[in-house]
């Protein structure tokens, strides 16, 4: 395999880099270290999308996100069409795609571990041509969003702490009226609902798994539908948020599609977009573009074989 030669967009103003005293030089040493081809960009005067344009035009075929879920999802979003592969320093405060591909999220593990990380295809979700990784929440406040990304990995107690949360602001969200077609086709539903999550994949069903992905290569958005939440429901939704199971329960219900329009009377929505509070005009429209990210990732676990019935074995 030949040497692969990195390109840092270093944000020195992310999270963990403030907090932990993360630099340039940091980096440099770091890379150094473990014997890497790199180059580190960290003006952080220039604009972003600039920077992103220069690292397209350069020699490196890994470009690497140094910062927090805003910096990925730059990145990302421009490296999509091209032959650039993403790789992610984890230097945010929550990380979020960095811990769906299990990546480590100490820095020195991070940079060490790069060369033995394999290219991964991954899907990119976008609403009005906008790209997005995580989801777009319609209907609550938004803010139910920023909350869920700011605890996600804070262990037990903070799930719960930000269920309770959630259940609060739920209890006194307003409806809202959204024709919701599905996959391109003629077929519109007409619904009145508390909240829409648009999910690109989704979430894990599973102990301690909170709002987390384990695939996210299905080529598939999910759509989950809460139309009204009592207090009996949301005690209850409380116990399957932190058991894995609430997948299956009948306050909320899913759809995967391809495809997705969300229709209202309001010329904006506002929603909260990989925990980014925006107003959108309607309609949204959103759609998922297959395995059109490559990023560095941990190998998969081999699959094990499917079992043969025993009339062919024999």
């Amino acid at each position: 395999m030949p040497e692969r030669h990195y390109h840092v967009i270093f944000n020195p103003n992310a999270g963990t880099a403030l907090t932990n005293g993360v630099t340039t030089a940091t980096l440099t040493e770091l890379f150094s270290a473990a014997g890497l081809s790199f180059d580190i960009d960290d003006d952080d005067d220039e604009p972003l999308e600039d920077r992103i344009e220069r690292a397209l035009q350069g020699p490196a075929d890994v470009i690497v996100a140094g910062g927090g879920d805003g910096t990925v999802l730059a990145v990302a979003e421009g490296l999509l069409g091209s032959d650039k592969t993403l790789a992610i320093l984890p230097l945010g405060t929550l990380n979020g795609l960095a811990r769906d591909l299990v990546l480590p999220l100490d820095v020195p593990t991070a940079v060490k571990t790069l060369p033995e990380l394999e290219p991964r295809a991954i899907d990119v979700a976008e609403v009005n041509g906008r790209a997005f990784l995580h989801n777009v929440i319609i209907g609550l406040v938004p803010g139910i969003g920023v909350g869920r990304e700011k605890i996600r990995g804070s262990g037990l107690w903070g799930k719960i702490a930000f269920t309770l949360f959630m259940i609060r602001r739920l209890a006194r969200a307003r409806r809202i009226a959204v024709a919701l077609q599905l996959n391109g086709t003629d077929n519109v539903r007409v619904e009145r609902l508390q909240t829409l999550v648009v999910a690109n994949n989704s979430y894990d069903q599973r102990f301690g798994r909170f709002m987390a992905r384990r695939r996210l290569d299905r080529g598939r958005l999910t759509a989950y539908l809460i139309r009204n939440l009592r207090l009996g429901d949301a005690l209850r939704l409380t116990v399957e948020m932190i058991m894995g199971t609430w997948g299956g329960d009948q306050v909320i219900e899913y759809e995967k599609v391809q495809q997705l329009t969300v229709v209202s009377k309001k010329p904006l929505l506002s929603v909260s977009m990989d925990g980014e509070v925006l107003m959108l005009e309607t309609p949204l429209t959103f759609a998922v573009r297959p395995k059109s990210l490559n990023v560095l990732a941990p190998a998969l676990p081999a699959a094990e074989p499917t079992p043969q019935p025993a009339a062919e074995v024999a």
